[in-house]
C-alpha cells in the first residue's frame, strides 16, 4: 500500500492513503538501522509503501524524492535534517518586528532551496505593526530581493490583509512554510485554511522572539487544491556543506554573470577580469548579497548580526 507521510513525530508517521485513510506507522529495522546521514530518515512529504499487520502500520520502503529542504542539525551526532520532502515551493516567512528576521538568515534559507532545485518566496508578515520608518526599509528589502528575481509579497496574517494573493500561490501545489518561531507560520495557516485552527504562540517581551507552538512537521490539504505544510520554527538554519566552486551557482545575481568572467574556475574573490566583482563595483549586485557569498565560500557560521535588519 503506497501513502503520503503528513506528520513525524521522530517514532511515528501518519501516512495518508491513496484512499484517504490515515494510517499511524512505525519503521521497519531496515530503515531504522540505514546508515543515514539525516537525523530524520523519513520526512513529511516523502512517499512510502506501507503494510498493516495486527492494526499496526509498517513503512516498508521510501520512493525517490523529487527534492527536499535540508538543515544542518543541531545534534552533532547526524549531518544534517530534512525539513520536507517532494516540494513544489517553499514561502519563508520573514518580519521586520517581533521578531527580527535577519537577511542573513533569508539568504541562507533562498540558498538551500536553490540548491535542491525548489523556488521559494517571500512573505513579509506583520505590516499591520510597522511605522512609516520600518515601512519603507521593508520596502527597500523586497525592492533587494525583486531584482534578483524572488518574488515577494506583503501580508498581515492576523489582518488577513491579502491572504486570498496568497491563496491563489498555493493553489494544486505542496508549499512549505518557513521561519523564525513567531513571525505567524501558523497564524497565516488558520487564515488560509479557518477549520484547522491551529494553535499559536505569544512573542517573548523579554527578547521580541516567537515561542515553538509547532513541535513537528504536518502537511495539512488544503480545501481549494493542494498541500501546505507547517513546519517548527528555525532559530538557526546551517547550511550543508557545499563544494566552493558550487557556491555561485546558488546566488542567481551571480549564476548569471558566471559564464562572463575570464576564468572558469573563478570564485569571484580577487580574480582579474572578474565579471560579479565588475558588478558588484558597479552596484548592480548589493554587499549584502556579496557578503553573504563569502561568508559561505569560506565555510563561516557566521552570526550575520552586521547585516540585521535596523
Amino acid at each position: 500500500m503506497r501513502g503520503l507521510v503528513v506528520k513525524s513525530t521522530g517514532s511515528w508517521y501518519s501516512v495518508r492513503t491513496d484512499n484517504n485513510i490515515i494510517i499511524e506507522c512505525r519503521l521497519t529495522g531496515k530503515i531504522r538501522l540505514d546508515e543515514r546521514k539525516t537525523t530524520n530518515p523519513i520526512a513529511v512529504g516523502d512517499l512510502v509503501e506501507i503494510e498493516v499487520e495486527n492494526n499496526e502500520g509498517k513503512i516498508i520502503s521510501i520512493l525517490p524524492r523529487k527534492n527536499y529542504i535540508i538543515r544542518k542539525s543541531i545534534n552533532l551526532s547526524k549531518q544534517a535534517h530534512i525539513l520536507a520532502s517532494n516540494l513544489d515551493q517553499a514561502f519563508l516567512i520573514a518580519t521586520l518586528v517581533a521578531p527580527r528576521t535577519s537577511l542573513g538568515f533569508i539568504d541562507r534559507f533562498l540558498i538551500t532551496a536553490e540548491a535542491y532545485h525548489i523556488p521559494a518566496k517571500i512573505i513579509f508578515n506583520k505590516i499591520d505593526v510597522l511605522d512609516d520608518e520600518l515601512q519603507q526599509i521593508q520596502d527597500s528589502i523586497i525592492n533587494l530581493y525583486s531584482k534578483i528575481g524572488y518574488e515577494c509579497f506583503k501580508i498581515s496574517a492576523f489582518k488577513h490583509t491579502d491572504i486570498e494573493l496568497i491563496k491563489k500561490q498555493l493553489k494544486n501545489k505542496t508549499t512549505l512554510i518557513a521561519g523564525h518561531s513567531g513571525v505567524g507560520k501558523s497564524t497565516l495557516i488558520n487564515a488560509i485554511e479557518p477549520n484547522l485552527t491551529l494553535r499559536t504562540g505569544d512573542i517573548s517581551q523579554a527578547h521580541l522572539k516567537g515561542t515553538h507552538t509547532t513541535t513537528f512537521a504536518e502537511l495539512f490539504p488544503l480545501s481549494f487544491g493542494g498541500n501546505i505544510i507547517d513546519s517548527p520554527g528555525i532559530k538557526e538554519l546551517g547550511l550543508v556543506e557545499m563544494k566552493k566552486e558550487e557556491v555561485g551557482h546558488y546566488f542567481p545575481e551571480i549564476r548569471r554573470l558566471m559564464n562572463e568572467c575570464k576564468f572558469n574556475n573563478c570564485l569571484h574573490v580577487n580574480e582579474p577580469k572578474c565579471a560579479v566583482l565588475k558588478a558588484l563595483k558597479d552596484g548592480l549586485i548589493s554587499k549584502e548579497r556579496y557578503q553573504s557569498y563569502l561568508g559561505i565560500l569560506n565555510g563561516e557560521e557566521m552570526d550575520w548580526k552586521e547585516w540585521e535588519i535596523k
